[in-house]
């Protein structure tokens, strides 16, 4: 570990960025070859049960990624081993209280929530509890890892959780289980990565006096998942409500191939935020930020060219000839692709912001949230608008964020002068 944090900042983010690009990109394949397998061997009615599960998790996921970051963000700051040490421990305790109250309060309304899903078993919601106990305090696992820069530890683990996720629903499938297999792989998938692989040795430690996580650090962290989740999901609920199955589908498919460029964005800002979290509050290293938003800049440009080129074969050699059909509707693939693109610039400014200091962009992203379930609902004649208002209210989210920058800039030149 000497080695990696006597390099540069700047190396070690784009290092980091490179290995959890290539492990996220591992994952995406695996988790589209799970929906895939799951799709065909279950058939339409099954698999959304299966994916209503996926979405309780989704859900969860607000929780977990908040302990992620904290923990990733303190770890980093403490110097010693005995305080990552100490952090790392109190943040998995806390972390296993809260999964264990959402396990055990998700299986005492098992019954609620099937009824309200319209599952055909309580058992989908039971069995997803128990992966929900584990999903939690893996968030700090994932946390201790990132905070000690052990990208390829991290992205190993997400390795894991999604080939077991895969290779056990095809089994538990085969063998009969149907949607209770596919969901019994969701958990022990997450069992499995919460043991595997190890924390560094230094986490290991005896604990000691150490820079604790604080209250106000945890609630930004959940209100900044809280935002984003909404933000990924809220558009695919409104859609299945406002339009037809098909056309439904259709958004669907469009927004999952959009959604990569999120997903790999996000596995840059992964590399960054321990790096800049570990930094003195007064070393403003900007080639900190600058590699980070060049790499998801690349990306994101990638993928609109790409899309505004190639539409429709890439419908096709992802979800199969039936998507072919969907004339007229091939601009949507470029314009969700901006703005996911535009949206992930400004994740890199609000993760960067939050890792130096108590920050506020996490309440104007979920402001955000909430006006583009308001804009949605009052803009919906066609799928155009849909995108349109998430583009727009994206673009405007990047300029709010983007404003501490600017005045820090110049502030500097004011000074300089």
């Amino acid at each position: 570990m000497a080695t990696l944090r006597s390099e540069p900042a700047h190396a070690r983010v784009l290092g980091g960025s490179i290995i959890m690009l290539v492990g996220s990109g591992l994952v995406s394949v695996v988790n589209f070859g799970y929906n895939v397998a799951v799709a065909r061997m279950l058939g339409p009615s099954a698999f959304g049960h299966a994916a209503a599960a996926v979405t309780l998790l989704m859900l969860v996921s607000a929780m977990t990624l908040s302990f992620q970051l904290v923990c990733a963000k303190f770890v980093a700051r403490n110097e010693t081993d005995a305080g990552k040490s100490a952090v790392y421990a109190s943040l998995t305790r806390r972390a296993w209280t809260a999964g264990i109250m959402l396990g055990s309060g998700l299986i005492l309304c098992s019954g609620i929530v099937a009824r309200y899903l319209n599952l055909p078993t309580p058992w989908v919601v039971i069995i997803l509890a128990f992966g929900i106990a584990f999903y939690v305090p893996l968030g700090a696992k994932r946390g201790g890892l990132q905070g000690t820069c052990a990208f390829a530890k991290l992205s190993w683990n997400f390795i894991l959780e999604a080939v077991v996720k895969f290779l056990g629903a095809v089994v538990l499938i085969q063998l009969g289980y149907g949607v209770l297999g596919a969901v019994a792989a969701i958990s022990v998938s997450v069992m499995l990565a919460y043991f595997f692989p190890s924390v560094p040795q230094e986490l290991k430690v005896n604990p000691t006096a150490a820079l604790p996580a604080s209250f106000r650090e945890g609630m930004q962290a959940i209100i900044f998942f809280t935002g984003q989740v909404i933000i990924n999901n809220i558009d695919i609920i409104l859609v299945k409500h406002f339009f037809s199955s098909d056309q439904a589908g259709m958004y669907a498919a469009i927004a999952l191939v959009g959604r990569v460029i999120y997903f790999a964005s996000w596995s840059v800002v992964s590399a960054m935020f321990p790096v800049s979290a570990g930094a003195k509050p007064k070393d403003e290293n900007h080639a900190v930020l600058v590699v980070p938003l060049v790499i998801v800049l690349a990306i994101s440009l990638v993928f609109i060219v790409g899309l505004t080129m190639f539409p429709e074969p890439v419908l096709r050699a992802v979800f199969g000839a039936q998507f072919e059909m969907a004339l007229g509707m091939e601009a949507l693939l470029s314009l969700y692709a901006a703005a996911a693109g535009i949206y992930s610039l400004g994740v890199v400014l609000m993760a960067y912001e939050m890792s130096r200091k108590i920050a506020n962009t996490g309440l104007v992203q979920l402001a955000v949230s909430g006006a583009i379930f308001l804009g949605i609902n009052i803009f919906h004649s066609t799928l155009h608008q849909v995108v349109l208002v998430q583009l727009v209210l994206m673009v405007a989210l990047l300029m709010i964020v983007s404003l501490p920058f600017f005045r820090f800039r110049r502030m500097n030149r004011e000074e300089a002068a």
